[in-house]
């Protein structure tokens, strides 16, 4: 950052006392706090983590320092959870986005399939069409399966998320099948796992801003093996 664009020393100060006075806030709301998700904890958290934030980027741009503590960004964070403290039952509901990359590899395997059908007395044409041959494929293997084969299967994978949602009593047999994703309520949610290649891309980004993680080797050079007693 150019000497012009750096934050002032007052700068620096006043965001050091906004960190302070978010400090006392969240205590304060935590020693007032009216149950296990007290929405005013959850609130001072964010306005905790928000301040500290700035501060840490004031500091390193003004001083190249940074704090020695993390807090947890807001932005991935979920909200206050507001389902039963001791679910009697629970959901799991599973996103993972494929793209098509090798169509002729996908129709080969539902032909594979239709193959083996047809021995069986089974007799289908539907390996013929991309449309056709996906519903062969999740028709035949497990989802879990599929995901850890994808390239056998002409897919490429993309994101994925997998909720765990907790409920106070089990659905009735068939009780949402006609939309089984439109009550996900993001508040009963127990925990959520994400993947993403968005996250690899940070994580190389973060490696190529930080100096002492970056080596610069001549095209030639030898590395010598680590030697595993270190």
């Amino acid at each position: 950052m150019s000497d012009a664009a750096q934050p002032t020393a007052a700068e620096v100060r006043a965001a050091a006392e906004a960190v302070k006075t978010a400090l006392d806030r969240h205590l304060a709301a935590v020693e007032r706090r009216t149950g296990e998700d007290d929405p005013a904890v959850y609130e001072a958290f964010n306005e905790l983590a928000a301040a500290a934030e700035e501060y840490d980027e004031l500091l390193y741009d003004r001083y190249d320092e940074v704090t020695p503590f993390e807090i947890p960004g807001t932005e991935d964070s979920l909200p206050p959870y507001t389902g039963p403290e001791e679910p009697n039952a629970l959901s799991v509901l599973i996103r993972r986005d494929y793209a098509v990359v090798e169509p002729q590899r996908l129709l080969a395997q539902a032909q594979r399939i239709e193959a083996v059908e047809e021995d069986s007395g089974i007799e289908r044409t539907a390996s013929g069409t991309v449309h056709g041959a996906l519903g062969l494929l999740f028709g035949e293997f497990e989802p879990d399966e599929i995901a850890s084969r994808h390239k056998e299967f002409g897919l490429e994978e993309g994101d994925s998320t997998l909720w765990v949602t907790a409920s106070d009593e089990p659905a009735e047999p068939g009780e949402w099948l006609e939309a089984p994703f439109e009550q996900a309520d993001a508040q009963r949610i127990v925990c959520r796992f994400d993947v993403s290649a968005v996250f690899d891309e940070e994580a190389d980004d973060d490696l190529e801003d930080d100096p002492e993680l970056t080596t610069d080797l001549d095209d030639d050079e030898d590395l010598e093996p680590l030697d595993a007693d270190r």
